[in-house]
């Protein structure tokens, strides 16, 4: 099962610090995976940009492919949760006014260049 989520240029989390997308197990710890990442955000200054500016990140519950730096894997093969945590958040972001992008749900990766 592999999910993406995409956050057009310009859309990510409205912050004066810094967000992230963190993925949490049936537990709601951390969820355990080879990579020992459990969550991506501005603060991974290696993330790859789609040719138009936006960013889509993915979520799967299988070995990571070859671009790694886009990537959160759970071993888990139940179920698990993702959170957008945003530090030092905009008022946009108080206020509601912004909202994440959907979770895709997709069969397969094709990553842009």
């Amino acid at each position: 099962m592999i999910k993406t989520i995409t956050f057009t240029k310009g859309q990510t989390p409205p912050v004066k610090g810094f967000c992230s997308l963190t993925l949490y197990d049936e537990h709601h710890f951390f969820a355990s995976n080879e990579l020992k990442r459990y969550s991506l955000g501005t603060k991974n200054k290696n993330l790859k940009y789609n040719a138009h500016g936006s960013i889509t990140l993915y979520v799967q519950n299988s070995k990571p492919d070859s671009d790694r730096y886009r990537q959160l894997a759970s071993r888990s093969k139940s179920t698990f949760s993702l959170y957008v945590r945003c530090y030092w958040p905009e008022e946009k972001t108080l206020k509601d006014e912004w909202s994440p992008p959907a979770v895709i749900k997709t069969q397969f990766i094709c990553f842009e260049q």
